[in-house]
């Protein structure tokens, strides 16, 4: 398995600068979009009977909601540094099927369309999004969508595709199952559990500006009786504070603050915190314990069961 952050010397095909969205298909729209503008907060921007966008701030939107049977993560949207059309030829360059098309959702008008390795997942690389025109300076909403997890049964072919072909970056991996992957300065945008007994998402996580903010979200879900199945804790990997609650489609959420940054890519360090275990810390393997997983101690063992 690759365990560090270098590419070795291969230029990506297309260099993501940023996790942009998010699709969920569900049977039931209008429940979902209660949800996520009632108990989250979010705005919608564009809606029909079938599919709704939702934004936390100034991008077009981050999550889409659209009609059908139940599956999370059904397409995700990545921004890019590159041209598109330098992204889509060099992408076919390496033998990927790509399309080029105008026709995917308001706000991003142009996107090239292609398969996740070993999954049904459409990824969509843009080159950035129309502004929403909400403003998110919000008391109660996540300042943003920060990562999504999944999992996959070739953990090695993921994450060097996620690496060679985008652009990311090595951040942290628990034993031999478990890898965190970087396109900026946050922790991870990305990260893939290895498994032979499930597939699709494991969570998806929106930040919070800071612990208070956290918790004035906690109190909200309980007033809408959404309950937490994990949390409040913190983890090894990233550090960030967590908590989990379920969607109304069963989908795993997780409230997020305080997450590892790295500011400087030559120093390959993240910035110090108090909290963490080494001075300075840098992206590692970390060995399966509970102290990994949570380190103030209580695990949840379905959120790591692979």
């Amino acid at each position: 398995m690759t365990t560090s952050p270098n590419t070795g010397g291969v230029e990506p095909a297309a260099r993501v600068s940023k996790l942009g969205y998010v699709t969920f298909d569900t049977p039931d729209v209008e429940r979902m979009v209660w949800y996520y503008t009632q108990v989250l907060d979010f705005e919608v921007v564009a809606q029909t009977a079938d599919e709704a966008f939702l934004t936390t701030g100034a991008d077009h939107h981050c999550i889409v909601i659209k009609k059908g049977e139940k599956k999370a993560r059904s397409a995700v949207g990545y921004e890019v540094w590159d041209s598109l059309s330098d992204a889509q030829q060099r992408l076919k360059n390496a033998g990927y099927e790509v399309q080029r098309r105008s026709d995917i959702a308001p706000g991003t008008p142009d996107v090239v369309v292609m398969k996740e390795p070993g999954t049904d997942v459409e990824l969509h690389l843009i080159e950035g999004q129309e502004p929403s025109g909400v403003d998110g300076r919000a008391v109660l909403r996540p300042t943003k969508l920060g990562h999504v997890a999944a999992f996959t049964p070739e953990l090695d072919r993921m994450q060097n595709f996620y690496q060679d072909l985008l652009g990311f970056k090595w951040s942290d991996t628990i034993g031999d199952f478990f890898v965190f992957l970087r396109c900026n300065a946050d922790h991870h945008a990305a990260n893939f559990m290895a498994s032979t007994k499930k597939a699709g998402m494991h969570h998806i996580a929106y930040e919070m500006r800071d612990p208070n903010h956290l918790i004035t979200m906690v109190d909200h879900l309980a007033k809408h009786d959404f309950r937490l199945h994990w949390g409040p804790g913190r983890h090894g990997p990233g550090h960030n504070l967590f908590t989990y609650h379920k969607d109304p489609d069963g989908n795993t959420i997780e409230l997020f603050t305080q997450l590892d940054v790295i500011h400087d890519e030559s120093k390959g360090n993240w910035e110090p915190r108090p909290w963490h275990e080494t001075y300075p810390q840098y992206p590692r393997t970390w060995e399966v314990d509970v102290a990994t997983v949570n380190i103030w101690g209580p695990i949840n063992e379905q959120e790591m069961d692979h």
